[in-house]
């Protein structure tokens, strides 16, 4: 079997709005414009899209497992049920103890690439924090870092949200 192709999307900042505070309440979900267009020219284009996440409001005791996946259905319906999996890290330093599964760890990232077959040099990482784009970097990812412009990027591309980001992998592909 040869190896597919991915894209490793964080949740938070990237598929909806960040907030100041934790987002685990589904009225409080805002699903940006362009992001289920791009989720659909990812898919098209034959890619495996899979979430990784840090979720340290869990270790912090603000909410619980199901909550993350809640919100993560909702996300499947409004993309047209495009996202594969979603792996999430319930861990915080100061709460729970170190974690190789907390971004900017890698752990998630190798254990989705490991039970799919996904063939990092076809696969990018998609955040909007450094710690992203480290995780991905370990795992030999392409990684593409949202951010405003006027920011400097830790990725090895930038882009202003994800439906710039879909189009960048689309240009970019192997």
């Amino acid at each position: 079997m040869s190896k597919r192709k991915c894209v490793f999307l964080d949740r938070d900042g990237v598929l909806n709005e960040d907030r100041s505070d934790y987002l685990y309440r589904l009225e409080d979900l805002v699903i940006p414009d362009g992001v289920t267009e791009a989720l659909q020219l990812l898919k098209n284009a034959g890619y495996l899209l899979i979430v990784i996440t840090n979720q340290a409001g869990i270790a912090k005791g603000l909410y619980d497992p199901e909550a993350v996946y809640a919100i993560h259905q909702k996300m499947q319906e409004a993309s047209g049920n495009a996202l594969d999996d979603i792996y999430f890290s319930p861990y915080h330093p100061q709460y729970s103890g170190n974690s190789l599964s907390r971004k900017p760890g890698s752990l998630l990232l190798e254990k989705a690439i490991a039970k799919y077959k996904i063939d990092p040099d076809q696969s990018w990482m998609i955040g909007d924090r450094d710690r992203d784009m480290e995780a991905g970097q370990k795992v030999g990812l392409k990684t593409i870092h949202i951010i405003p412009k006027t920011e400097i990027s830790a990725g090895d591309f930038a882009a202003i949200n994800l439906l710039a980001a879909a189009w960048i992998i689309l240009e970019n592909q192997n």
